[in-house]
C-alpha cells in the first residue's frame, strides 16, 4: 500500500467509528458532520478493500478486518498525539536536550556562569555546547547554518530572518595601573592623548570606538598595543604605563580591579549593547523559546552594566 495516498484524518475517523459504532456519534466525537463521516467511511472501505462496519440491530458492527486494525491503529494514533503534544510543551526539569550557544568573549565571562547556575536549578539534565565567534556577522552565519540555537554578542547586520532581543549594555571606562601618574586626578583630554594606549579589537581593526570619536574632532591617539583578547587587557595595564578604554564589565570579570585605577574617559562614548540573536525558523519551538526566556531572565531588573568604583 502506498502510504503517500493515506489521509491521516481517515484513520482518525476509523478510530471514532470503532469507539462509537455510529456514524453520527463518531462525527460528533471528532467534530465532523454526518455526511462527512459517511464519505470518510466510503473512502476507508475503498482504501482497505473491506466493508469494515456493517449495520446491525445495535449500531455498526466491525468486521474481522476492522477488529484486526483497531488495536494497532489506535496505538499509532495515540503515539502521534503524544508526539504532537510533546512539541507544544517543554519540561525543563526532565529534559535531556543539548543547546548550542554562540558566544563572543564577553558574554562567555559574564553571562555563561549565570546561565549555568540557572540550568542547574531549573533543568539539571540539559547540556550546553558553546561555540566561540569574534566577527559580529559570524552570528548570522552560525544561525543560518544551524550551528547554534542562539547567539549572543554585539548587534550584527540586520536581516529579516534573524530575530533579536536586547540583553544588557556595557559602559566604557578608562583604566591605568594603581600608582600611575594619571591615577590621582581627573583624566582630561590632553593627558589622555599623551598616554600610550592599548586597543582591544576582536576583529583585528586598528580603529576602535575611541578612535571614531577622536577622529570626528580631528584628533588621534598613540596605539602602543593592539590585541584581540579583551580579557588580557586589564592584566597588561596593571603591569605597564599604558592606558586602555574598555567595558566596565571586563574590568570586573577579569579579577584585576584591585590593581587598577578606574577613570572616566574624557570623551563621550555610547555604551555597547549585547544582543540575543536567533533564527526565525526556531522562533516558535518550545524548547528554544524556553532557552531564550531563561537567558533574558538573567537580567530581570537591571541593564546588566557592571558596577565598579570610580
Amino acid at each position: 500500500m502506498d502510504l503517500h495516498g493515506i489521509d491521516l484524518n481517515l484513520l482518525v475517523a476509523f478510530d471514532a467509528l470503532m469507539a462509537e459504532r455510529s456514524v453520527t456519534k463518531a462525527g460528533v466525537r471528532i467534530g465532523r458532520t454526518q455526511p462527512a463521516m459517511s464519505a470518510a467511511l466510503s473512502r476507508l472501505r475503498a482504501l482497505l478493500k473491506d466493508e469494515l462496519f456493517i449495520r446491525g440491530p445495535n449500531g455498526l458492527q466491525p468486521t474481522a478486518r476492522a477488529l484486526d486494525l483497531s488495536e494497532p491503529l489506535g496505538r499509532a494514533l495515540a503515539e502521534i498525539q503524544r508526539t504532537l503534544d510533546f512539541t507544544q510543551a517543554f519540561e525543563p526539569s526532565v529534559s535531556t536536550v543539548t543547546f548550542t550557544l554562540g558566544l563572543s568573549d564577553h558574554p562567555t565571562f559574564v553571562l555563561l556562569p549565570r546561565l549555568i547556575e540557572a540550568l542547574n536549578r531549573l533543568a539539571p539534565n540539559v547540556s550546553l555546547r558553546v561555540r566561540h565567534f569574534s566577527a559580529r556577522n559570524d552570528a548570522i552565519t552560525m544561525l543560518d547554518a544551524g550551528e547554534a540555537d542562539v547567539v549572543i554578542g554585539v548587534p550584527a547586520t540586520p536581516t529579516g530572518r534573524i530575530l533579536t532581543a536586547p540583553l544588557f549594555e556595557e559602559r566604557f571606562v578608562s583604566i591605568v595601573r594603581r600608582g600611575h601618574p594619571a591615577a590621582d586626578r581627573p583624566l582630561d583630554l590632553e593627558a589622555f592623548l599623551d598616554l600610550p594606549h592599548l586597543l582591544v579589537s576582536p576583529e583585528n581593526d586598528r580603529f576602535g570606538h575611541v578612535d571614531v570619536v577622536l577622529a570626528k574632532r580631528g584628533l588621534a591617539r598613540h596605539l602602543a598595543l593592539t590585541l584581540p583578547n579583551m580579557y588580557a587587557a586589564p592584566l597588561l595595564i596593571a603591569r605597564s604605563d599604558m592606558i586602555a578604554t574598555v567595558m566596565a564589565g571586563v574590568v570586573v570579570a577579569s579579577g584585576q580591579a584591585p590593581d587598577l585605577a578606574i577613570l572616566e574617559p574624557p570623551i563621550e562614548l555610547a555604551p555597547v549593547p549585547f544582543i540575543l540573536h536567533w533564527h526565525r525558523r526556531n522562533d516558535l519551538h518550545p524548547a528554544q523559546r524556553w532557552l531564550r526566556e531563561c537567558i533574558a531572565g538573567l537580567y530581570p531588573a537591571e541593564t546588566g552594566q557592571a558596577h565598579i568604583a570610580m
